[in-house]
């Protein structure tokens, strides 16, 4: 019972997200919508104007190849129209030399699903081996003719899908990209938030270390969304036409690809960052934390380059609300990367360990401010970056 109603509730939200505006629900429903309405225009062609007895084939042709792309539906097409055909052509060979359909089909089968692996069909292979089942079960004899009008119910299904799926709200996934990257923008101000709150409010230990290694393995994860997210937008450009494409309800461009990699490689560094501190809190390791005021100063500085990735995961969506930190300035990072300085100095005094495991720290966090804030803010921010330094 408690499984039925997590999937109810989950429905419910599915529901009321395609209800509030465009979204990845919101395209779900077209894109059904549009797969219903092609296979009704094919059975409407081939069952009610042609008046065929036997329609299957164009309406189930027609509602598979609405996909998520139209390229994807265009290559696909060719896939199935290919399987189809093999498969017509085996039934009757099959029938030819057995003349008994369950011989055919046991001559046949066998066959057209080793072929069906041919990696050429793509994921439409299966249709060979469907198309003979069809073609046999259905208690016609088989001939040139009857081959010639499956394979040409195949074709009206195929070019009725793709031109619903092409013409009427072509889809075109730009959205996912912008929503991964703020999302990893988000995610990664998060960690860093997490990290500096636990290094200058408890006594962190393996335990916060191995929670921030966790949340740095979802970024990792977000990573990989992101990059299926920018392959799916370049596939949905392509065979769209320019006045449908600027149809499009949502954003009409998308982030350049230079984002991508940028937050690939903040993910790299607070993957290290994360790593470093889960050696320095294993107590059976070489490596010994930092401790003392240097480690309220890094905490602050992380504190700093997290408000700068949410601000950055609201420039992505458009949220000006949240405006870059005043903090994030150029006068700052001079300031904090002198006063750890003097604090990597002095832990030398401490032994090797402390001071090899803050200068790794120190490194990783200036490779994130410089990956987070890649220019320097305007001067005139210099004055707010103080005073938020100070506090």
């Amino acid at each position: 019972m408690a499984a039925v109603w997590w999937e109810v509730c989950a429905v419910g939200r599915a529901v009321r997200a395609a209800w509030r505006g465009p979204g990845r629900e919101r395209d779900l429903v077209v894109q059904s919508l549009k797969a219903a309405g092609a296979a009704l225009i094919a059975w409407t062609v081939a069952g009610v104007w042609l008046d065929d007895p036997m329609a299957l084939m164009a309406p189930w042709v027609a509602l598979v190849l609405v996909q998520a792309t139209v390229y994807s539906s265009v290559r696909q097409a060719g896939q199935q129209f290919a399987a189809i055909c093999v498969g017509a052509l085996g039934a009757s060979a099959a029938q030819a030399l057995t003349e008994d359909n369950t011989g055919a089909l046991v001559l046949s089968l066998p066959v057209l699903m080793l072929a069906a692996n041919w990696s050429r069909f793509g994921r439409q292979g299966i249709y060979a081996a469907t198309t003979a089942v069809f073609v046999l079960a259905s208690g016609t004899t088989v001939s040139a003719a009857a081959v010639g009008h499956r394979v040409g119910q195949a074709a009206l299904g195929a070019v009725i899908g793709v031109a619903v799926n092409a013409l009427v709200l072509p889809p075109i996934h730009l959205r996912d990209v912008r929503e991964n990257l703020a999302a990893l923008a988000r995610e990664s101000g998060d960690l860093l938030h997490s990290v500096a709150a636990d290094l200058r409010e408890t006594q962190w230990d393996a335990q916060s270390a191995a929670d921030w290694t966790r949340q740095a393995g979802w970024l990792e994860r977000r990573l990989d969304a992101l990059y299926s997210a920018r392959s799916w937008s370049r596939e949905s450009l392509r065979l769209t036409s320019g006045p449908l494409r600027r149809l499009h309800r949502g954003p009409a461009v998308v982030p350049p690809e230079d984002e991508d990699r940028r937050w690939s490689r903040v993910t790299g560094n607070l993957t290290a960052l994360t790593r470093t501190l889960a050696v320095a809190a294993d107590e059976q390791r070489t490596p010994a934390p930092p401790e003392g005021p240097v480690l309220d100063l890094y905490a602050r500085l992380l504190r700093l380059i997290g408000d700068a990735c949410h601000a950055e995961a609201g420039r992505l969506v458009g949220d000006r609300a949240e405006a870059a930190p005043g903090a994030a300035t150029e006068a700052t990072m001079e300031e904090l990367h002198r006063r750890l300085q003097e604090g990597l100095r002095e832990h030398a005094g401490q032994g090797a360990a402390r001071t090899a495991v803050l200068g790794t720290l120190l490194l990783q966090a200036e490779n994130l401010w410089a990956e987070v804030v890649p220019e320097p803010r305007e001067s005139s921010d210099s004055s707010e970056s103080a005073e938020s330094f100070e506090q």
